[in-house]
């Protein structure tokens, strides 16, 4: 029996299809992050870390829901609404994380996220020692000041608007690729009955 167009079946997941322009935001912060400086830390200032996080050396976990820690999180976003927000890739913007809270935090705040109801947050999936954990991100957060750069300055005119404009090249580009996909989609459509598009 036929399930009703738009229906899901219980047991299957359609892979979605993609737009070239849904990469936009990736290739907005590969531009950016790729100019920002990254600071690789001391094995002193690693123990220093983790230690305000209350874990030792070889018991590093994510910090944020305990699960174990697959990557470091920048902790305060270096991109935001397409700019630099001047955070760079160091230590002290840096917390041990899972791939599910990474993803799921993204460019936002962390003390709005941890409460929040997005998918993979740690208040929801109920994680039972969260306002420890929340206390120990807080004490981490008064640690260390963070750098932070005004790109647009230290770059000077010339180089920051050249950059920018290279990325804004390359955001046409794929908006052009797009608008060429989607004739391709609709010729095959016309082309192969069978798809039912």
């Amino acid at each position: 029996m036929a399930r009703a167009k738009g229906k899901k079946h219980l047991d299957f997941d359609l892979p979605g299809s993609s737009k070239i322009t849904g990469r936009k935001s990736t290739i907005t912060g590969l531009f950016l992050t790729s100019i920002t400086p990254c600071i690789e830390p001391s094995d002193a200032e690693i123990r220093e870390a983790l230690e305000v996080l209350g874990m030792k050396p070889g018991n590093c976990v994510c910090a944020y829901c305990g699960d174990p820690r697959t990557e470091w999180d920048h902790f305060r976003a270096i991109v935001k609404d397409r700019k630099p927000t001047g955070y760079i890739t160091e230590i002290a913007n840096l917390v041990p994380s899972c791939g599910k809270c990474n993803q799921s935090k993204g460019n936002k705040p962390w003390r709005k996220w941890i409460k929040s109801t997005a998918r993979h947050s740690p208040a929801n999936r109920n994680v039972v020692d969260l306002e420890q954990r929340i206390a120990r991100l807080a004490a981490y957060e008064k640690w260390r000041e963070p750098c932070k750069l005004n790109y647009e300055a230290l770059l000077g005119d010339e180089h920051w608007k050249s950059h920018m404009s290279n990325l804004q090249s390359v955001l046409d580009l794929l908006s052009l690729a797009e608008k060429h996909a989607e004739i391709c989609r609709q010729l095959l459509a016309q082309a192969s009955p069978r798809l039912g598009l």
